[in-house]
This record gives structure tokens, C-alpha cells and sequence, in this order.
């Protein structure tokens, strides 16, 4: 029985550990600076989507736990799931693995409001959030909870991985 847990233990923490994670972002250092005309404030990218802007009110700042789906703690597929559901009425799967396989796989230049968008973390770990235009995204961060990232911020910037459409 040791031997068993010698062996198969790790290999089960690190699948689990695998599943939806993100390092810590570092300061927030936006590689260009934003001109007066790009500064939009995440009331006015959610103004006409009601109903996204509702979720991430109700969720914003709740931590972040790994298989989480509650507001004592939620991981970022849990978050994309649920707001997909109340924001879009639309059922998504479960892991970010599973989500960066539905939809359609779209140029990063023809990325819109509600399209999902992928990081790759490390080798065998991914992160998921939900574009909101002005290159701003909505996820659950691993270091601050459920907040709004730039994707231009270097940390996510140098692990985006993909984005996609999911339609009915």
C-alpha cells in the first residue's frame, strides 16, 4: 500500500493540479500605453450586455479554488461556465480542456465581446476567461479572484494560447 502512494499520489495531485491553473500576475505593466481614445472603462464593454455585466458584478472578487464552482471559491472553467449559462443561456463543459475545443477557433484580430480566450500557463496547464473587447477579459485569477485582466498585461500576453467562438 505505501509503495501505491508513493507512486500514484503525485500522479493524481499533478493531474488535478493540471486542470485550471494560472502563476501569480505580476504587476500590471500594459506593453503599450493606451491612448486617450482606447481607455474604456468595463461599464461602458458590458453596457449593452446586460446580463454578463450582472454576473461579473455578482462574482467579482471571489477567490479562486481549484475545482471551486461556489462563491467561497471558484476556478476560471467553473467562472466561463456559469457566466455562459446566465449571461447566454449557453451549456459549456466543465474543465478549460474540454472548452478549447468548442466553438470555433478565430483570428485574435477578429476577437468580440463573449468569445473565450486561452493562455497556456505551462506545459500541461491552461486558462480560460471571456473577452470583453478593448482587450480586457473576465476570468478567475488564481492570485486575486474573479477580476477583469488586460490581455496586453506581459504575464497573459506572452501565454495566450487561442480564442474562440462558441455559438448555438
Amino acid at each position: 500500500m505505501d509503495v501505491v502512494r508513493r507512486v500514484y499520489f503525485p500522479l493524481i495531485i499533478s493531474a488535478f493540479l493540471s486542470a485550471c491553473s494560472s502563476a501569480p500576475e505580476p504587476e500590471s505593466k500594459v506593453t503599450s500605453s493606451p491612448t486617450l481614445n482606447q481607455v474604456v472603462s468595463v461599464n461602458e464593454l458590458l453596457s449593452e450586455n446586460v446580463d454578463l455585466f450582472q454576473f461579473y458584478s455578482e462574482w467579482q472578487g471571489t477567490p479562486y479554488r481549484l475545482g471551486g464552482t461556489k462563491k467561497s471559491g471558484i476556478d476560471c472553467s467553473a467562472f466561463v461556465q456559469k457566466a455562459f449559462i446566465e449571461a447566454y443561456q449557453m451549456s459549456l463543459p466543465r474543465t478549460t480542456r474540454q472548452q478549447s475545443k468548442r466553438g470555433i477557433k478565430m483570428k485574435w484580430s477578429d476577437a468580440q465581446q463573449g468569445d473565450l480566450v486561452f493562455f497556456k500557463t505551462n506545459r500541461s496547464t491552461y486558462h480560460v476567461g471571456i473577452y470583453l473587447g478593448n482587450k480586457q477579459f473576465m476570468h478567475a485569477s488564481t492570485s486575486k479572484g474573479v477580476i477583469i485582466s488586460r490581455m496586453d498585461n506581459p504575464y497573459w500576453a506572452s501565454k495566450f494560447w487561442q480564442v474562440r467562438r462558441v455559438t448555438l
